[in-house]
């Protein structure tokens, strides 16, 4: 063998090896004290925007609500996770949107009716109907996976609030886990029971806003969530952002389908607007979409890393 082919075979072999680590490395947010988590939810007028995953990111092959899943969304892009808990018949808190584990699982029947361990023999689907080799996690398991790497967000489904804000105690997750409070007086509750959890609130016009402040909830305790559609009044980013608080609109319900059907500008759309976080299931292809508008000096570049 000559040495030019040598040099040529040893050459492709490197950029095939950097290929696989670049495939390999997750995009990671990692914050490290509560009051990191409060100051990277403040909005500034140099923040990057970001994407929310809806269910961790669900695609073909991985299934929503499975650490798999998230691990394949943070190899792609920035993200932050809003995953499920449900309680089981043992009062073992997994991840599970649905009440019933038919549509995401081989199993069939109620989540509540099983036990954990009976749990833990199920498979779960993809987003085809496919049976994966993936199974249901625990919200233990993918505290202790999310730490350093990412932010959870726990939505609101059959675990009481007060059991929601033990669990992060217990972890002590203030710093990565969060919550979806679904009053002003749930956020006051959650508030009370413990001050550095960040929650998710819903804001969806400037009424709500003057309402939300007089809840007894500080601002830099808050992200709004303003609806799944872009807002008409269009002052209301300006009125959330002058609060020092950055503003989700979900997309998985209108905009999502929009970007399948051709409208590959729409998350840009979204962010020129006023949008801060957008809360998508397309999470890999909202991220590509909106990496250009990154800006290239931020103060909170130091949150985002690959690794």
């Amino acid at each position: 063998m000559n040495t030019r082919l040598r040099y040529g075979m040893a050459l492709l072999v490197f950029l095939a090896l950097q290929l696989v680590a670049h495939a390999q490395k997750l995009h990671t947010i990692t914050v490290k004290t509560p009051e990191d988590l409060k100051r990277f939810f403040r909005y500034t007028d140099d923040r990057i925007p970001f994407i929310s995953a809806h269910r961790g990111g669900a695609r073909p092959g991985f299934p929503e609500n499975c650490i798999a899943t998230f691990e394949n969304t943070l190899k792609h892009t920035h993200a932050i996770l809003e995953v499920d808990p449900r309680l089981t018949k043992d009062s073992v808190i997994v991840l599970m949107h649905d009440a019933t584990l038919d549509r995401t699982t081989n199993g069939t029947g109620k989540v509540s009716d099983y036990t954990w361990a009976e749990l833990q023999q199920l498979k779960l689907k993809d987003t085809e109907g496919k049976v994966t080799e993936h199974r249901i996690p625990t919200l233990d398991e993918v505290i202790r996976w999310a730490k350093g790497k990412t932010i959870l967000i726990l939505d609101k489904k059959s675990v009481p609030p007060e059991l929601t804000a033990k669990k992060i105690r217990e972890h002590n997750a203030e710093a990565w886990t969060m919550v979806m409070a679904y009053s002003y007086e749930e956020a006051r509750q959650y508030h009370s029971w413990n001050r550095d959890i960040v929650m998710e609130v819903f804001i969806p016009t400037r009424e709500r806003l003057e309402e939300f402040s007089q809840c007894g909830v500080p601002f830099e305790n808050v992200v709004a969530f303003i609806a799944h559609r872009l807002p008409e009044d269009k002052s209301l980013y300006k009125a959330i952002h002058d609060k020092g608080v950055m503003c989700i609109v979900g997309s998985s319900r209108v905009y999502d389908k929009q970007y399948v059907q051709g409208a590959r500008d729409v998350y840009a759309i979204m962010l020129s607007e006023g949008v801060d976080i957008i809360e998508a299931d397309l999470a890999i292809e909202a991220g590509e979409a909106i990496r250009h508008l990154v800006p290239g000096k931020s103060a909170k570049k130091k949150y985002f890393k690959a690794r």
